[in-house]
């Protein structure tokens, strides 16, 4: 595998580099989809995770964005994000089966809209949530955060990749 992910430049801003290196798991987790159907997208292979699916970790990502963007940094309503359900264990990585185009762009959309966010506070400004400890968190922190869970799911994402069809590749 071969991809075209890029990486901030070395001598970045601190906004550029945090956002640069956010846009680059983003990309890694998106080119470990490349190619695969919805058959292998959906198909569990680690006995002990069985959401630990392609399909999953862009469900869970998709969530996870909007969760620290939209509700703990701007106090958006939780009821949109499954994650918040607390009825139903790890539901923001349950698919539905949904086909994985959907589940993309889906994911895309929701990462133009953090950067939009990102990019119209200041590093500085603090989350607006006050229901959730990390709701007081900064931005700088948040996006830290979102950085190296996105990075952990990239480096699942390489795995389940590897099993489905021996695909290998960073950068």
């Amino acid at each position: 595998m071969a991809s075209d992910v890029e990486r901030p430049a070395l001598r970045a801003d601190e906004r550029t580099a945090l956002v640069g290196w956010l846009d680059a798991q983003r990309q890694i987790l998106r080119w470990k989809c490349e190619g695969l159907s919805d058959d292998d997208a959906h198909r569990a292979l680690i006995p002990t995770s069985p959401l630990m699916t392609l399909a999953g970790l862009i469900s869970h990502a998709r969530w996870t964005e909007h969760m620290w963007f939209e509700v703990l940094f701007l106090d958006a309503d939780t009821s949109v994000n499954p994650a918040f359900d607390k009825t139903i264990e790890d539901a923001e990585w349950k698919t539905g089966g949904r086909p994985l185009a959907e589940l993309l762009a889906e994911y895309e959309a929701q990462c133009a809209r953090s950067n939009e966010i990102v990019a119209a506070a200041s590093l500085d400004d603090v989350g607006r949530n006050t229901e959730y400890h990390s709701g007081g968190a900064n931005l700088r922190w948040m996006l830290i955060h979102v950085i190296e869970e996105t990075a952990r799911h990239a480096g699942h994402a390489d795995i389940v990749r590897e099993l489905l069809d021996g695909g290998k590749g960073y950068f």
